[in-house]
């Protein structure tokens, strides 16, 4: 009657090594998420879905595996492995409380997902004995190997879902606006200020280069990241795990992911160390460095429309401007900053939390996953909000473009061979001060005739580099 009235009042006792606590009457969970609940209450933010689908994946793998190997009665092995899915697919986040900021193993999120499981397995009461979190969901696993796979699941899976196609979607419409606009020339500038033509599509194409660039690093990260350290247990011995545990788990998790694993060949070091992932947080820091140049170059583009560079326009999304009518700002890569800005100090964090394993295991392990998750997250949604709301739509603005090519001094450059660099700088300091297109002060004291001059200062011409008609031999800077 005791136990009923407890029920009644919306909370129910359950009990663990520790002893006796109240658990709400309709929750999953047992007494340990019940304790980290109550020693926990910081953020409010709890791990993230990538990281539960992850947890529901390796306890539905270490399910199949442990039945297979005949250490789990048909009957469990299935019960626990459908409860698992069901977790995986997100059917039961709600019963996944604690905060991201607990005990620094994650253990308090491995028994949150034993005890749900072992519940929800519980529920349909066709096992003859009832599942134990501990000695059946979590049978031949630890928390020190069951987190650090976790996170490696999750950061592999959200990466190759989530992250990597923006990543290609946004290149391939990068690449699509360059070809579009073709060889439509433009001023270049180093330090901010003039510097020699380039095409749209030169510029439009070191992006998709440097996006490139990041989608190899990525890609050559995620085949570290893909080793998985289950079957260590606790410290990397395997100590209460089938021998034959971790490579059956690497398979069996590629299987329900669609992703390849594998198995760690040193499993001491995938619990002690987090370098991996701090290897790939690395990748995304670098990934956020590319993007955040690109969206300050659109910017810089777009900005005016009338007494900045005007060079482009890009779609209007929203009033700019609660006083200033008519004003509209480049939204768009302005969030796309502060995703990068999020992913940096993202990685700082990464890194610290990287350096915190003392001998045989880190201790900063939810943070890791709660951070490296969310920049997967951030960049792979920011990416697709870019290409799609940004660069898929701009336009340039060929009359601005032309009135500040033609007014470039710094096209006298491609005289230097000819009429060497001090009387060139002469021409181009003089066009500068006279507010007069480098031509026609070139064809007063350059001594080439206009026909000499216009082959010569061809912005063109000069996207194509090297030496232009005239002959001899140059300098840089």
């Amino acid at each position: 009657m005791a136990k009923q009235a407890r029920r009644d009042s919306g909370f129910r006792t359950e009990k663990d090594s520790m002893g006796e606590l109240q658990v709400p009457a309709q929750a999953l969970w047992g007494a340990q998420t019940q304790r980290a609940v109550q020693n926990f209450p910081i953020s409010g933010r709890p791990m993230p879905r990538e990281f539960i689908r992850a947890l529901g994946l390796i306890k539905a793998a270490a399910a199949e595996v442990n039945g297979g190997f005949g250490l789990l009665g048909k009957g469990a092995s299935q019960a626990i492995r459908a409860a698992a899915l069901a977790v995986a697919s997100g059917e039961h986040d709600a019963q996944f409380p604690i905060d991201v900021f607990q005990t620094g193993s994650g253990t308090s999120s491995n028994m949150n997902a034993n005890e749900v499981i072992a519940a929800l397995a519980n529920a349909g009461g066709k096992i003859a004995k009832a599942i134990h979190p501990n000695d059946h969901v979590n049978l031949g696993q630890s928390s020190n190997d069951v987190i650090p796979t976790a996170i490696r699941v999750s950061a592999l899976v959200a990466t190759t879902e989530q992250l990597l196609p923006s990543l290609k979607h946004l290149r391939r419409t990068i690449e699509r606006q360059g070809k579009a606009l073709g060889k439509v020339t433009k001023t270049g500038r180093t330090h901010l200020m003039d510097a020699m033509p380039l095409t749209f599509a030169q510029e439009f194409g070191a992006w998709a280069s440097q996006l490139a660039s990041a989608q190899a690093r990525i890609e050559d990260a995620l085949g570290r990241v893909r080793r998985l350290p289950i079957g260590g247990t606790a410290i990397g011995t395997g100590i209460n795990a089938d021998a034959r545990f971790g490579k059956a788990m690497a398979k069996a998790l590629s299987a329900l992911s669609g992703v390849k694993f594998e198995s760690a060949d040193d499993k001491f070091e995938g619990i002690a160390s987090q370098d991996d992932a701090v290897e790939l947080s690395g990748q995304l820091n670098a990934l956020a460095v590319a993007l955040m140049k690109i969206a300050n170059d659109l910017r810089w583009m777009n900005s005016g429309p009338l007494a900045g560079l005007g060079e482009i326009e890009l779609p209007a999304l929203q009033p700019g401007s609660s006083i200033m009518p008519g004003k509209v700002n480049p939204v768009i890569p302005e969030a796309t900053c502060m995703v990068c800005a999020q992913v940096m100090g993202h990685h700082t964090a990464i890194t610290v939390a990287g350096q915190s394993g003392n001998f045989q295991l880190n201790v900063m392990l939810p943070l890791i996953a709660y951070d490296l998750l969310d920049s997967i997250q951030l960049l792979g949604n920011v990416m697709r909000l870019l290409a799609d709301d940004a660069i898929a739509g701009l336009k340039p603005r060929p009359d601005r473009v032309r009135e500040a090519l033609d007014r470039n001094p710094i096209l006298v450059t491609a005289l230097n061979p000819i009429i060497g660099y001090e009387k060139a700088a002469a021409i181009a300091k003089q066009a500068y001060k006279e507010g007069r297109p480098v031509l026609d002060v070139a064809a007063e004291s350059s001594g080439l005739t206009l026909k000499q001059l216009r082959e010569l200062l061809d912005p063109a011409a000069l996207t194509r580099g090297g030496i232009h008609e005239g002959g001899g031999g140059g300098g840089g800077g």
